[in-house]
């Protein structure tokens, strides 16, 4: 760039100044353009809570993400943020509802284990592989 690589700071205000929703409405079309079709592929999703985002001071809770991983393409299809780790329940179809993954298989592990996500990911036409067993 001729004036050279913006600031920190310029990123902040840029991206502070996007709406989540729509941001990630397009980041999720631009994911799925670029990637491989899905027939037999394996898309995992599981939830994820960000290690360090809990912070003292201002007494906010840790991060929690469900997402949606390609193992083919090594690419977050979409992610959701969650109030809490229990909201992964009520996270998955919404993030299925915002994803392609027809052909896919679609892998949960036992907390993602509801008869309405299995409903979600066969409405999707998709296939799914459950996990019911923590070790």
């Amino acid at each position: 760039m001729p004036n050279g690589i913006p600031s920190h700071d310029t990123f902040g205000r840029f991206f502070s100044h996007l709406c989540p929703r729509s941001f990630q409405n397009c980041f999720i079309q631009w994911v799925q353009s670029i990637t491989n079709h899905f027939p037999g592929k394996l898309v995992a999703i599981d939830g994820k809570t960000l290690r360090r985002s809990f912070t003292e001071s201002d007494k906010k809770n840790a991060i929690h993400l469900v997402n949606a991983w390609s193992i083919e393409n090594k690419l977050v299809l979409g992610q959701l943020k969650t109030d809490t780790k229990s909201n992964e329940i009520t996270a998955i179809p919404e993030l299925l509802e915002a994803i392609a993954v027809k052909g896919a298989v679609v892998s949960i592990d036992a907390m993602g284990c509801h008869k309405a996500i299995a409903e979600k990911i066969r409405e999707k036409e998709a296939h799914y592989l459950f996990s019911t067993l923590a070790i």
